[in-house]
């Protein structure tokens, strides 16, 4: 992003003739877009192709198979003092346990159906995924995703 933003100031420095109005500036920067675009090979692309060209070899991306009646939606929210972060679903409050560590950390929840995603808004790292069960209004804290699982055979 730097190199392209640097490219960006020095392109226009080099033209013969220097905007003169911001209408002009604004003209420039257009055109040096369309040519960054679709005329200029860059070095970092394979067989340094135009980043318009790589962008069209691409398979585009498509909404993925989608179960008949499944409800999508986001909520945001703040973690609590005690690490809960509460949810409403079908008029039922849930408490949801992310951890203490995360205190007032300010939250994403990506909810399908079920399935629960707690993401911090802020980073966009991953806090919890969980199947909400409906039975339970307590969602107890369980382990993050990706970690090992304890050894009942051997408890020590």
């Amino acid at each position: 992003m730097e190199r392209f933003q640097q490219t960006m100031k020095n392109w226009p420095r080099a033209r013969p003739h220097q905007p003169k109005t911001l209408s002009d500036l604004q003209e420039l920067l257009g055109t040096f877009t369309t040519v960054y675009n679709t005329r200029r090979p860059h070095r970092s692309l394979p067989g340094r192709v135009t980043p318009a060209t790589a962008c069209a070899a691409r398979p585009r991306a498509v909404p993925g198979d989608r179960a008949a009646g499944t409800r999508d939606r986001v909520r945001t929210g703040r973690i609590d003092n005690t690490g809960l972060v509460t949810l409403r679903h079908q008029g039922r409050l849930y408490h949801i346990g992310i951890g203490r560590p995360h205190a007032g950390t300010r939250v994403l929840l990506l909810v399908q159906d079920l399935d629960i995603r707690v993401i911090n808004a802020d980073t966009g790292e991953l806090l919890r995924e969980l199947v909400l069960d409906p039975g339970k209004s307590y969602q107890a804290t369980g382990r993050r995703p990706g970690w090992p699982k304890k050894n009942t055979a051997n408890p020590t």
